[in-house]
């Protein structure tokens, strides 16, 4: 094996789509500089994600990260926005578009995780999306990939081998490049991948038939105990804040702590 960096994404709004990166800084706090690093709230306070709505789905984004910008596109509607001095104004076009007031938070140590114990970047190889993709009918890897939405994409390894950076009661250490990783636990997922990430649009079965397949292929090196269900895909991971000065890249070499 030669488990390698092969693609880093950072979602600099949670919920809408990915920056393709060579090279990423690490965050304060020892996640990915940029990463889901503001976040849409009702107006209860709670995130407005695809998890609460489809119409996310719908909703382009494309970023300038250097100058800051994101220009957001749904059919003919285009708005572009500066992220720091026009916050105000693109919660108002964003508002306008669900329907309902949002406001932005941001969080630039380790932004907004789903898993607030494990804020590192998610994590999964390759050939994982390959055997998952092998099980719609119609999916590409690509597809697969929009719909699992890690950071850390590892060629040169087995399907499912991050499953085997994590332990059956606590952390695995590894490295990627000079960075030190905690492996935490296999990601949960929620109702997101079971949608057309352009369109929003449900996959007939797309859970039943995840979870059947996934637990018929769990290799011999997986701590079984660490599923108490089987609609987990990805790696959980953990970055020590001490390890916030370096910088992970495309390349790199992932090797045990």
């Amino acid at each position: 094996m030669n488990p390698t960096l092969s693609a880093i994404w950072v979602y600099p709004i949670k919920s809408l789509d990915p920056v393709s990166l060579t090279a990423s800084p690490l965050s304060p706090g020892g996640a990915l500089a940029h990463d889901r690093a503001l976040v849409m709230l009702n107006a209860r306070g709670q995130w407005v994600n695809g998890k609460r709505e489809p119409k996310i789905h719908q909703l382009r984004a494309h970023y300038d990260l250097p100058g800051r910008w994101v220009e957001l596109t749904v059919g003919a509607q285009t708005g572009t926005f500066h992220l720091d001095r026009e916050r105000t104004a693109l919660a108002t076009w964003l508002s306008g578009y669900f329907g309902y007031p949002v406001h932005f938070d941001d969080n630039a140590t380790i932004g907004f995780p789903d898993d607030p114990g494990a804020w590192g970047p998610t994590l999964l190889s390759t050939a994982t999306l390959e055997v998952v993709a092998s099980w719609y009918p119609g999916l590409t890897v690509d597809q697969v990939r929009l719909r699992m939405r890690a950071n850390l994409e590892i060629t040169g390894v087995p399907a499912f081998w991050e499953d085997g950076l994590y332990g059956a009661e606590g952390e695995i250490p590894f490295t990627v490049g000079t960075v030190l990783f905690s492996g935490v636990n296999p990601c949960a997922r929620c109702v997101v991948p079971m949608r057309d990430p352009m369109t929003g649009v449900r996959y007939p079965e797309f859970q039943r038939t995840f979870v059947t397949r996934r637990a018929q292929t769990l290799p011999t090196w997986v701590a079984p105990g660490r599923f108490d269900h089987f609609f987990r895909l990805s790696l959980n991971t953990r970055i020590a804040p001490a390890e916030a000065t370096k910088t992970l890249a495309v390349g790199d070499v992932v090797l045990p702590g």
